[in-house]
């Protein structure tokens, strides 16, 4: 009855041996996925970075070059609007020296269709 009970033990420490053994190379499986898992979250994270500071990039340039443009043709405008202005005020002045009777005759009429609707 002894030896049945040597060899027994013999095959629970085996048997026990082969299972720590298992469980230590899971266990080192484990550490080296969790590794991986966190070298690839972080090289998503870094990537993930870096499109955002590109799309941050590019729209910033967007928004300033519509801006530039915007500046640009409110520019052209003014400019345009100033000479226009000119053109007028030229006008104006040509009109009043040619006739002046007639101008003084226009601005009365004028003056007394504004009294006119002003009292309504």
């Amino acid at each position: 009855m002894s030896d049945t009970f040597g060899i027994r033990n013999m095959t629970d420490k085996a048997t026990y041996d082969r299972l720590e053994k298992d469980v230590t190379s899971v266990k080192n499986d484990i550490a080296a996925l969790t590794e991986q898992i966190t070298d690839a979250l972080n090289a998503f994270a870094a990537d993930a970075s870096k499109q955002a500071r590109r799309r941050y990039k590019d729209a910033r340039a967007n928004a300033e070059s519509a801006m530039d443009d915007m500046s640009e043709r409110g520019s052209a405008m003014m400019g345009a609007a100033q000479d226009a202005a000119s053109s007028i005020e030229e006008s104006l002045e040509e009109i009043i020296t040619e006739r002046p009777l007639a101008t003084v005759g226009l601005a009365l009429g004028l003056g007394f269709l504004i009294g006119i609707a002003w009292r309504r």
